[in-house]
């Protein structure tokens, strides 16, 4: 059977143990249609997990409970029982506990992933600060899986829907410390890995990329700041020259999400956080997918956060983690078609000058 047929091995990690991550999955696995596209497979512990569907009166469904991810079965859910630690559950209250045993079942889960055990990997949210350890020292889960599964490539954070796609100059950093972390080097690396993951692993052809500004109404000349001027724009000509990335801009955020201009692009860099995933969760909150590009692996991850507040009322709406799951499956199957095409290219006969024609105007990208 061919890498494009298979039914893939999709692990599951199951993020803070006091929030809907659990929940989520358990709605999202425990359909007969799932079990049609894949193969699931939970990391955690069966008694954390027994817990949760207790709590949130969730149908049962029969899983298959294994210490290995060599041993798991094709016909039914499975568990990887990871977690030996005994973990009290205090649904909705923040605990080091719960960040412990979201790490286990994320270290676990990374490892079966670079042996080949499962294909793609989809995380179910974390606390940012419980999970902080002597092992876990990063801002997210960003950051710990390229230095975990990088092999020296560096990660973009990518949000996406069908029709939106928000890239991140920036990732977890303190607004105060965005300005000074972005570079013409830094911004033109993100355009040119933007640009490979959107051919790659999203099938776009020809990708046009849209670039926010970094200030207000972009900077007005300089009046309102000069990072535009000088970091931004010599970052998209350096791309657009060298690199042949077709990206346009740098636009005004507000205007940019308020005309629907991001309609006409495959793709938008934002320069922070916020800038793009606060119109982005307003754009697409239930459908919304967190992936991880420019690593060899496929992770992808709900985009929204633990849920403390309804965490254990079986109210969670599990939209959000079903699109992970969908979203991890078609970006490996892109890659194996795009890696197979490209295994044995013809020669180049003529020289594509097709993009120098391209011009960072608005009004040229319709």
């Amino acid at each position: 059977m061919s890498e494009n047929n298979k039914r893939l091995k999709v692990g599951i990690t199951i993020g803070d143990t006091n929030g809907i991550g659990i929940e989520v999955a358990l709605k999202t696995v425990g359909v007969p249609e799932m079990m049609d596209m894949c193969i699931p497979v939970i990391y955690g512990n069966s008694k954390i997990v027994s817990y949760h569907r207790n709590a949130c009166n969730l149908p049962g469904f029969q899983i298959n409970h294994t210490k290995s991810a060599e041993h798991l079965k094709d016909n039914m859910p499975n568990l990887v029982e990871c977690i030996d630690q005994d973990i009290k559950i205090e649904l909705g209250q923040p605990s080091k506990q719960a960040g412990l045993a979201s790490f286990i079942a994320l270290e676990a889960a990374v490892r079966d992933l670079k042996d080949g055990l499962i294909d793609v990997l989809v995380t179910a949210p974390i606390s940012k600060d419980n999970i902080q350890s002597e092992q876990f020292h990063f801002p997210g889960h960003t950051e710990y899986l390229e230095s975990a599964a990088g092999e020296g490539n560096k990660a973009l954070m990518l949000l996406c829907t069908s029709n939106l796609r928000i890239a991140l100059a920036t990732n977890h950093l303190p607004l105060s410390q965005v300005p000074s972390a972005l570079t013409i080097e830094g911004i033109r690396e993100k355009l040119k890995a933007f640009n490979l993951s959107l051919k790659r692993d999203f099938n776009v052809d020809g990708p046009r990329i849209a670039v926010l500004s970094l200030n207000p109404h972009g900077g007005e000349n300089g009046i309102l700041g000069t990072e535009e001027r000088d970091i931004i724009l010599p970052a998209m000509q350096q791309a657009l020259d060298e690199d042949g990335v077709q990206c346009f801009g740098p636009y005004a955020a507000d205007g940019f999400f308020g005309a629907r201009h991001y309609r006409r692009f495959d793709g938008v860099l934002a320069m922070y956080h916020d800038q793009g995933l606060a119109p982005f969760k307003t754009i697409a909150m239930d459908e919304g997918v967190n992936f991880t590009a420019g690593l060899p692996i496929v992770r992808t991850s709900p985009d929204h956060g633990t849920g403390y507040d309804i965490a254990g009322q079986g109210i969670a709406n599990e939209s959000s983690m079903r699109h992970a799951i969908y979203t991890a499956l078609d970006v490996y199957r892109n890659r194996v078609r795009y890696d197979e095409a490209r295994q044995n290219p013809l020669p180049k006969l003529f020289q594509d000058r097709g993009r120098d024609n391209v011009k960072l105007d608005l009004t040229k990208a319709e």
